[in-house]
């Protein structure tokens, strides 16, 4: 979906599944964007949880992409990007942190922010502390 930058803050926002996630991630690549942040979004009343992907280059000018993929938000899961990109591995384990997806293939998803023995997800909409 092509958007307004100075409406949206992004000017491409591309929705895959998560079978087509390393592909899309791939052409983002080949074509020198590089990753600025990973993060979740519980969509509780889906039943989903999605991961958001955001990318930029500046080498001509500004340009933004985000790329999203959902999965199930009873078995969280979707592929690392980390052979791709190293710099998405942090991104990653926070994100499984504080929302509990896990990146299948990731090189060392432990936990970044939270103890160890954590058995929650603060980020979740059901969440009770």
């Amino acid at each position: 979906i092509e958007c307004d930058y100075d409406s949206c803050g992004y000017h491409l926002d591309v929705q895959v599944d998560p079978t087509q996630l390393l592909e899309a991630v791939q052409v983002l690549d080949d074509t020198d964007f590089f990753i600025e942040s990973i993060t979740g979004v519980d969509w509780i009343k889906e039943d989903q949880l999605e991961v958001v992907y955001d990318f930029s280059r500046f080498d001509f000018d500004c340009c933004r992409v985000v790329v999203r993929t959902r999965t199930p938000r009873s078995e969280p899961s979707v592929p690392t990007i980390t052979p791709i990109f190293t710099g998405a591995n942090w991104h990653e384990r926070e994100t499984h942190d504080f929302f509990g997806i896990k990146f299948e293939g990731h090189p060392h998803l432990v936990p970044l922010l939270l103890p160890e023995d954590a058995d929650f997800h603060p980020l979740l909409k059901d969440f009770k502390p």
